[in-house]
């Protein structure tokens, strides 16, 4: 298997782990304590406060509840207990931090074109990795059961897997129905429709299962490891095959009612009757600067013969992908230029009402696309602030993502942890001390939680 790489491998730095507590070891927790457990772990496991004192700070609990807390997070093996921290002249306070190492993840992310997968530990490092490309559609069963042999391959070959399988995430590229973890007629993937994504895994794996979009999971990880930690309200755009957003409300992943937030790509640019996109409507987004559509014009021009870089690349492959514009575009072609400067100034326009309406400190550009040089984002920046009110691009930053193709597995990471660790679903499975065997875990969190 190629390019598969251990990044790190997880030790217990030579001190023994606290064993997880059992069901019968511990009774359940009320609710008032289970909130203030939630509070503390999340203030830990985020890496925002590293000590008793910090966590009293932060929070607001009283010593006695943080205590109280913290040594129910040590016995239960998600919190442990480390060396004695910079003094601020009483007795230096002694450093906590998540145990990361308690447990594994396995990770997918999967594009148009593209399968990712990775193992993780529970703090979003990466222990293997691994890409290939691939077709979504090929449908559900010939791309998930990849899915599946890489996970094998992955777990067989990485070094110092730590503990149990905790949990599964995936990303699809289509609308998700965040609540049952089933794409809703998602345009680029045939025969996806309401397929059970979540009960296929989590009967394989016996493990709890989260499925979203995967413009969502890329920006949690720009959000959690990328350019845009620090920032509580960004705005993702994934430009590829086709054109998607993932938005961070105050901190927070907004999903929407039922989980299609985002779905940028389908707002209508034009009104051509030309121009008819996958999803059956006329004059989208994405049908005229997605990554099919620059493919598809850069085709044209090579065939008319207004391109001799894409005429040389068409006899070549046969066919003219997104990556042989950008490329064209690189080597000065002025038709591969102006196709992404076209590409940029749409999707430059439709972010300019995204900024006036929700205005944001920070967007991010990604995707297969938005790797192909400075001139489709130069189009986007200057599209945007000619475009947008004065006050809300003052401060505004627009910048290239900076985790790559890594993003997708980062962020399909966090959102696994983020779920297993919010309220609604720790509550389920705490007294055992961790949810591996528990698939149940996401399916009862997912009914009762909100879509945040």
């Amino acid at each position: 298997m190629r390019n598969v790489a251990s990044v790190s491998t997880v030790g217990d730095g030579g001190a023994p782990a606290r064993s997880l507590a059992s069901p019968a070891e511990s009774m359940p927790l009320p609710e008032q304590a289970l909130d203030a457990l939630v509070t503390v772990l999340d203030e830990i496991r985020l890496g925002r406060s590293r000590s008793r004192s910090e966590l009293v700070a932060r929070t607001g609990l009283s010593r006695g509840v943080v205590a109280q807390r913290v040594g129910e997070l040590v016995d239960r093996g998600l919190v442990v207990e480390g060396d004695p921290g910079p003094s601020t002249g009483g007795r230096p306070p002694r450093q906590i931090a998540f145990r990361a190492d308690a447990g594994h993840l396995l990770v997918a992310d999967l594009g148009a074109t593209s399968i990712d997968v990775a193992i993780t530990t529970l703090d979003g490092r990466i222990l293997a990795h691994h890409d290939e490309p691939a077709k979504i559609a090929d449908g559900p069963e010939q791309c998930l059961s990849r899915v599946d042999e890489l996970f094998a391959q992955l777990v067989a070959t990485t070094r110092g897997v730590p503990g149990p399988l905790w949990g599964i995430g995936i990303g699809v590229p289509g609308p998700v129905e965040f609540r049952t973890g089933r794409p809703i007629s998602p345009p680029i993937m045939p025969g996806w429709d309401r397929y059970p994504v979540r009960e296929r895994f989590a009967a394989r794996y016996h493990a709890p299962v989260w499925v979203d979009n995967d413009v969502n999971i890329l920006a949690l990880g720009e959000w959690r490891a990328g350019v845009a930690a620090g920032h509580d309200n960004v705005v993702v755009v994934k430009i590829g095959t086709g054109i998607g957003a993932g938005i961070i409300s105050d901190g927070r992943l907004h999903r929407g009612a039922q989980g299609s937030a985002g779905d940028v790509g389908h707002t209508q640019v034009t009104d051509d009757p030309a121009v008819v996109c996958r999803c059956g409507n006329v004059g989208c987004l994405e049908a005229l600067a997605g990554g099919a559509a620059l493919a598809r014009a850069g085709e044209a021009a090579a065939r008319e013969g207004r391109s001799k870089f894409l005429r040389a690349a068409l006899d070549r492959a046969g066919t003219i992908t997104a990556a042989d514009v950008a490329q064209a575009a690189s080597h000065g072609d002025p038709v591969a230029v102006g196709l992404l400067q076209s590409a940029g100034r749409l999707v430059g326009l439709m972010l300019s009402t995204v900024v006036n309406f929700f205005n944001p400190s920070l967007i991010v550009i990604g995707g297969g696309v938005a790797q192909s040089g400075d001139q489709l984002l130069a189009a986007i920046r200057e599209t945007v602030y000619r475009r947008s009110l004065p006050l809300a691009t003052r401060d505004l930053l627009i910048q290239r993502s900076s985790l790559g193709g890594l993003a997708g597995v980062i962020g399909a990471s966090a959102m696994v942890v983020d779920q297993l660790f919010s309220r609604e679903s720790i509550g389920r499975w705490v007294e055992a001390g961790s949810p591996a065997g528990m698939p149940e875990v996401a399916m009862a969190e997912a009914a009762t939680s909100g879509l945040g």
